[in-house]
């Protein structure tokens, strides 16, 4: 018997074996992957000595459920809060190409909507550091 792919988090911190959902770009808008690949062991030692990779990628990886401070208990709150905050974002039917929807918790969870919403989530918005010559914030 094949084994379900597992439900995947559209927005996870990068590790060994996570899905490369797609590209920041400069206006912050994320640009799809066409193709599922997957982030080897190299690439994420590589991203990590660069900076942070959530800043300039979006990856998914199985999801936690419990295991997240984002779960509800019966369903992820990211994209129910950001359906909530951008109301104005309608579903304009075409959906932006996606290489992990099949699998995706907040598609699963709120169907097209989410894709509305999902360029628009920041994984990573904590402010980037940088350090001096003399240790020096």
């Amino acid at each position: 018997m094949k084994e379900a792919a597992p439900v995947l988090c559209p927005s996870s911190p990068l590790e060994s074996g996570a899905i490369l959902v797609g590209v920041v770009l400069k206006s912050g808008r994320i640009a799809y992957a066409a193709d599922q690949l997957e982030m080897s062991e190299d690439f994420v030692a590589s991203a990590k000595q660069s900076g942070a990779a959530e800043k300039m990628f979006r990856f998914a990886s199985p999801c936690s459920r419990a295991g997240c401070r984002q779960w509800t208990g019966t369903r992820c709150s990211i994209v129910d809060e950001a359906l909530e905050f951008n109301q104005q974002l309608s579903e304009s039917g075409e959906m932006p190409e996606c290489s992990i929807r099949a699998q995706c918790r907040w598609f699963a969870q709120t169907g097209p909507k989410a894709c509305a919403v999902c360029p628009y989530i920041i994984t990573d918005a904590r402010p980037q550091l940088t350090i001096s010559a003399e240790g020096q914030v």
